[in-house]
């Protein structure tokens, strides 16, 4: 579903540009909100939300497909927690949809997906290690790597069930837009998946905007 957002760039609290293969580490207290730009168009954003108070309680897609009856997310969407908690409602999206079942590429799937000489390609799962390493403060770890959003992702299923990756849905300037309802932390990997037809072969920065 297709809502722009009255908010204006020009009265973010908050900017930042993330190259493709960067991660974007940050928490967003509640009633803030964020939006996560496509400047180029079609690049997939890998996505985590944790609650700040507790970061074992995290983003569940199980808990929010169920509640909402959806495979896909867009706006209207509340995300909620592994423990049945509203964690953000998606509050603008000029994107459509966005996959909660794909998961993040790592080398394990890359060489499953692809080919053996793709394992040592940079993955998404690569740099959410590196985020966790590097930002000790939030006490994480790589077990509380799990389930991801992949906004702006185009992942369809199939008539029999199963996965396909295809051609991207979204474009140029394109955003989607989240309202939390608690304390979160946001983590998002930047895919710099050269394999991936949702990104054209061609892995492209994004913008993380805050408000107030």
């Amino acid at each position: 579903m297709i809502v722009k957002s009255a908010l204006q760039a020009s009265q973010s609290v908050y900017r930042e540009s993330v190259e493709s293969g960067d991660y974007y580490m940050r928490p967003l207290k509640a009633g803030q909100f964020l939006r996560i730009l496509d400047l180029q168009g079609n690049q997939a954003a890998d996505t985590l939300f944790y609650s700040e108070a507790d970061p074992t309680e995290r983003y569940s897609a199980i808990d929010t497909v169920r509640e909402q009856g959806n495979v896909y997310l867009t706006a209207g969407t509340v995300l909620m927690s592994t423990e049945n908690n509203p964690m953000l409602e998606i509050t603008a999206d000029t994107c459509g949809r966005h996959d909660t079942l794909g998961g993040a590429c790592a080398t394990e799937s890359n060489t499953v997906r692809y080919a053996l000489e793709k394992k040592c390609m940079h993955a998404c799962r690569d740099s959410y290690l590196l985020a966790v390493a590097e930002n000790e403060n939030f006490g994480m770890s790589k077990r509380d790597i799990t389930h991801n959003i992949n906004f702006f992702m185009n992942v369809p299923i199939t008539p029999e069930g199963g996965l396909s990756f295809e051609d991207g849905i979204s474009d140029a300037g394109k955003y989607v837009e989240l309202q939390a309802k608690m304390d979160v932390i946001v983590l998002i990997s930047n895919c710099p998946q050269l394999n991936n037809p949702c990104n054209a072969y061609n892995p492209t920065p994004i913008e993380v905007l805050i408000w107030d």
